[in-house]
């Protein structure tokens, strides 16, 4: 059957342990060098990116508040310019109320200047027109 040679066994033992020396040095220490490098890579990246999300979240809430300020000063100057178009619209209200109310003063001074130039014409009219009254009275 199968002989035990123990020379045999020591050599490959020998072979055995200088193959994982071997493999150890040139294989599964770089392998682990390059895991633990790529999981601090992974580490730092991750801390990275919560920083940049932590600032675009400042910054989404500065542009907030920037927004809001700007929506605020945006109401105020519509205001002020509607209050300035009341002013100014009330005063140009009052200044055609104004000339109105001096166009219907000389409208009345002259329709009383009117009035009394018929009356004096009828007045100086009148013993013509009485003349022609008397004549048709008679007529009938």
């Amino acid at each position: 059957m199968l002989d035990l040679i123990p020379a045999l066994m020591v050599v490959v033992l020998i072979i055995f342990f200088f193959l994982i020396f071997q493999l150890n040095g040139k294989l599964y220490e770089p392998l682990l060098r390059f895991m633990d490098n790529r999981e601090q890579t992974i580490a730092k990246d991750l801390e990275a990116a919560q920083n940049l999300s932590s600032d675009s979240e400042e910054l989404q809430a500065k542009a907030q508040s920037n927004l809001e300020a700007a929506r605020s000063e945006a109401a105020r100057l519509r205001q002020e310019a509607i209050e300035k178009a009341k002013l100014a619209n009330a005063e140009a209200m009052e200044a055609k109320q104004k000339s109105l109310e001096e166009a219907y003063a000389q409208f009345r001074v002259r329709l009383e200047e009117e009035r009394e130039s018929l009356r004096s014409s009828v007045l100086s009219q009148l013993p013509l027109i009485k003349e022609s009254l008397k004549a048709k009275f008679s007529q009938i």
